[in-house]
């Protein structure tokens, strides 16, 4: 008779593996576990990713798409927690929700746990800095639908989105650099409570293809 509630004989190496893979994916992590938040009554569990990456500025406008240093990101490629604070959460995750379908409105959610409950704080969340998470240049619109005061942040190969501010810090034209305040986390226009909606873009045969935000680093802990 098989045993279904553990390995037999030789069956040991599966688990094994498995057991040394998850120590792996700890320690590259740094040992924090897994976050979770919530938002209304949506729980997401936020990747521990604690990379504090930053890209370093070419001599000469904008770098080739390609360019690494160090084995870090390209500065044209964004990267990094636009809010660059610790106690960030994810209140609402990408393709689903109000970022379906994710060709068209895929973001992720970020808000703050201020409180260290657990859950996204609307007073400690609203008028959080947010940062630019890449080299590019600033397109400001106003009280937008349904995005309301938004910014694109777009150099030649990515366009970052960021939702909801409640105000700006940059203008039309500015170029700034990764790291660089660029607006404050609201709740304009269509929103439930202060966040930002954060949406990445990556230009592909000519046209702006929507990616997972998450695959940049949108909730790398700290700075």
């Amino acid at each position: 008779m098989s045993n279904r509630y553990g390995p037999r004989g030789g069956s040991w190496l599966p688990l094994v593996i498995l057991v040394t893979s998850l120590a792996l994916l700890w320690f590259s992590a740094g040992g924090d576990p897994l976050r979770i938040s919530a938002w209304g009554n949506q729980r997401v569990i936020v990747p521990a990713d604690v990379s504090n990456r930053a890209p370093t500025k070419g001599l000469s406008g904008f770098a080739a798409p390609g360019q690494q240093g160090r084995g870090l990101p390209g500065e044209q490629r964004p990267y990094g927690n636009p809010l660059r604070a610790a106690n960030t959460v994810l209140t609402q995750g990408y393709g689903v929700g109000s970022h379906a379908p994710a060709a068209i409105w895929g973001a992720v959610d970020l808000a703050l746990d201020s409180d260290g409950d657990g859950v996204a704080d609307p007073v400690g969340t609203q008028g959080q800095p947010v940062y630019a998470t890449h080299i590019g240049v600033i397109q400001t619109t106003a009280d937008s639908h349904p995005a309301g005061n938004h910014i694109w942040l777009t150099n030649d190969t990515y366009r970052t989105g960021y939702s909801h501010l409640a105000g700006f810090a940059v203008s039309n034209g500015q170029v700034v650099s990764q790291g660089e305040l660029i607006g404050f986390v609201g709740s304009t226009g269509m929103s439930s409570g202060p966040h930002l909606d954060y949406q990445v873009w990556v230009q592909q045969s000519g046209s702006w293809v929507n990616v997972n935000p998450l695959d940049y680093g949108a909730t790398a802990r700290g700075t």
